[in-house]
């Protein structure tokens, strides 16, 4: 009988490239890495993110998974809470933590250079979590 310790010790560890550039519902630009679709991931998602100058997401959040953010280039805003009325400035170097359900709405205020970050998220599905919340759009 097998246990599901057994189970993920008998699965290899995979060296894995980021894949073909995608937008998501977001309406960002993202390179999945790590998901249940390239290594058969339970638990974790892992991907690249880039927000050109000037670019926007639309207002989300991701149903019941956490979010944990590094970035590695350009500075970023993200409006989070509730009627997004929190405001964070993400610089390279830093980490973000966004919880479960948090809506959010990141930004690049840079006319001339992109963000690039690493995101990593519970849902090893990550656009299936995604909820559009098009009531927040207006609000920034």
């Amino acid at each position: 009988m097998s246990t599901p310790a057994i189970e993920s010790a008998l699965r290899p560890c995979r060296l894995v490239q980021a894949g073909e550039a995608f937008t998501g519902k977001q309406g960002l630009q993202y390179n999945v890495a790590i998901s249940a679709e390239s290594v058969d991931s339970q638990s974790i998602h892992m991907q690249l993110v880039t927000i050109p100058p000037g670019g926007r997401a639309k207002a989300h959040k991701h149903a019941t998974h956490e979010t944990a953010i590094y970035a590695l280039t350009g500075a970023s805003g993200v409006w989070h809470g509730e009627r997004l009325e929190h405001h964070t400035i993400v610089k390279p170097g830093d980490f973000f933590y966004i919880p479960a359900d948090v809506p959010h709405l990141p930004y690049n205020p840079s006319q001339t250079e992109s963000v690039v970050a690493v995101i990593a998220r519970t849902d090893p599905n990550e656009q299936e979590s995604v909820v559009l919340l098009p009531e927040l759009d207006q609000l920034h």
